[in-house]
């Protein structure tokens, strides 16, 4: 495949992905209650409530967000270990392409390709990582002694915790998902449109909220 050819099919696998956020952004503004995201995050929040009411509930609150935060931990992982090894990757091409000024131009679609892949990995990590922080606030106020004075002083905090965190952790997840079209694009060019046409109809069913009930809470 021809240099022009790369670049075509690199441009397309990322103008699909991009397109599909932008058109999930205009979605959530006229319906958002349609959006799993605003619905989880109303989620979040009625839950933090509903164990702030209930005495006893201290412990499990505790380990509900031990869990959430042990997700997180996992998700960081996995995209500090995917930037490391892209980093060994790009890195010789980038010095061979921009290290040496009287060398002629090597701004190849691989390259970019490449660095689109650490900025997807960089972006999981940077998210994840603030997720994690915020799971461990939000724990210390869930394990406020619930009707103690510290706890409603915290009560709000804790709620902006929680939602702030499950938003955080779900964008770490995404860019994971991302992840795939690039690499199928540096495998073969002609296969990162497929996959990126395949990862959003994956993420339409993720991105769509059902309830038979009624609308959750707009924040």
């Amino acid at each position: 495949m021809t240099n022009m050819a790369a670049w075509l099919a690199a441009v397309a696998t990322m103008v699909i992905l991009v397109a599909y956020e932008v058109a999930l952004a205009f979605g959530h503004r006229r319906r958002p209650g349609r959006l799993a995201r605003t619905a989880h995050a109303a989620l979040r929040e009625e839950w933090f409530e509903a164990v702030s009411e209930q005495k006893g509930s201290e412990i499990l609150a505790v380990q509900t967000l031990r869990n959430s935060l042990m997700s997180a931990t996992m998700t960081a992982s996995t995209a500090v270990l995917g930037l490391m090894g892209t980093v060994t990757l790009a890195a010789p091409s980038l010095r061979a392409s921009l290290g040496d000024a009287s060398a002629a131009p090597g701004f190849t679609a691989r390259l970019a390709l490449e660095l689109a892949l650490m900025a997807l990995l960089f972006a999981s990590l940077a998210s994840s990582v603030m997720a994690v922080r915020y799971y461990n606030h939000a724990g210390f106020i869930a394990a406020m002694p619930v009707g103690s004075e510290a706890r409603r002083s915290w009560s709000d905090a804790g709620k902006f915790y929680v939602r702030r965190a499950g938003i955080l952790y779900s964008w770490g997840l995404r860019h994971l998902i991302l992840v795939a079209p690039v690499l199928a694009s540096m495998v073969h060019p002609a296969a990162g449109p497929v996959a990126a046409l395949g990862v959003v109809a994956v993420l339409v069913g993720f991105d769509s909220f059902r309830n038979n009930g009624d609308a959750p809470r707009e924040r």
